[in-house]
């Protein structure tokens, strides 16, 4: 006797739930790694042009090292739009000798 069978077991379909579950596990904090680094690249990316539109903007206006531009100042004449955190913190320009910095621990310039 011949028996036609179509179709996978239940140890065939276990086996490849635990292989799918297992590139999973290796996968995804990867992915979360990838996107946390990306969001602290473009956040320092920020940084660099704010700390550079701040220092054109002093030489322009024969402002000194210890005064501090506003957003309007530069905004949109040496940075076209207030940047964002990808991560959702706040920039500070601070004075034009000073780095600016992010409320994000972590984004430095």
């Amino acid at each position: 006797m011949k028996v036609n069978r179509k179709g996978f077991t239940l140890v065939e379909i276990m086996i490849v739930v635990a292989i799918i579950g297992l590139l999973a596990a290796i996968a995804i904090p990867n992915f979360i790694k990838a996107r946390n680094r990306a969001q602290i690249n473009a956040c320092i990316a920020n940084l660099k042009q704010i700390d550079g539109a701040k220092q054109v903007w002093a030489l322009d206006v024969g402002k000194t090292d210890t005064d501090t531009p506003d957003w309007t100042d530069l905004t949109p004449n040496y940075i076209k739009k207030t940047p964002t955190c990808p991560s959702g913190g706040a920039y500070s320009i601070r004075a034009v000798a000073s780095d600016p910095t992010c409320s994000v621990t972590g984004h430095l310039l």
